[in-house]
């Protein structure tokens, strides 16, 4: 098994090149799939954040309001870093458990981790960082999830900077421009995944703390 990390900021683009991963063979494993399966009614996470947070964050039918939610901490660091403790270790667990269900293969496997910021989290041989400007990733917020201007830029100063995420980077794709300049890069960064080393569970640290 060949593990890889692959993050970019919201906007970014970054589901597409999962996706276009995905369609070349590779496993992906989802942090946010994930958070969303550990937030649902009935969890332990989900309680922990009720307790914490308050009632704000319930929809009328007792699920999780995920606008509310984002209302409560993208405002509040000291909310939002409250929230990143409840969920984050929970979510390393479940990680490291997909991990290594594919440990024995010959896959590729993706982790695809918005808020990564630490190389070699769950021994990953690599680092793909999904690159576009902000104003542009402000743009497609706008269109294409009907998010207000305001929201899009609150939420993208609440991730880690372009800057901090291209200095992890071992390998950027810039999604800036259009499918056709995406492409030839997609295939370029598969050809560098095929070159890391494999695998294994001796590579691979704490996965209980913070992404």
């Amino acid at each position: 098994m060949k593990l890889i990390g692959l993050t970019g900021g919201i906007g970014a683009g970054k589901s597409t090149v999962s996706n276009a991963l995905r369609e070349r063979g590779a496993v992906i494993v989802d942090a946010d799939a994930i958070t969303k399966e550990l937030q649902q009614p009935g969890t332990e996470v989900f309680a922990k954040m009720l307790a914490e947070l308050g009632d704000g964050i319930l929809a009328a039918d007792g699920t999780l309001d995920r606008q509310g939610l984002a209302e409560i901490v993208f405002n509040d660091k000291e909310k939002l870093t409250a929230l990143q403790m409840i969920v984050w270790p929970a979510v390393g667990l479940e990680t490291a458990a997909r991990i290594q269900a594919n440990a024995d293969t010959d896959s590729v496997v993706v982790l695809d981790i918005p808020m990564l910021t630490v190389k070699g989290r769950y021994g990953m041989a690599g680092i793909l960082v999904v690159d576009t400007p902000v104003e542009t990733a402000v743009a497609r917020l706008v269109e294409h999830r009907a998010m207000p201007e305001d929201d899009a830029r609150a939420r993208i100063a609440n991730q880690p900077s372009r800057d901090e995420r291209k200095a992890l980077a071992d390998f950027v794709v810039d999604n800036g421009g259009t499918p056709a300049d995406l492409e030839p890069q997609l295939d370029a960064a598969w050809a560098w995944i095929q070159t890391l080393p494999d695998w294994t569970p001796e590579s691979a640290p704490d996965v209980t703390e913070a992404s």
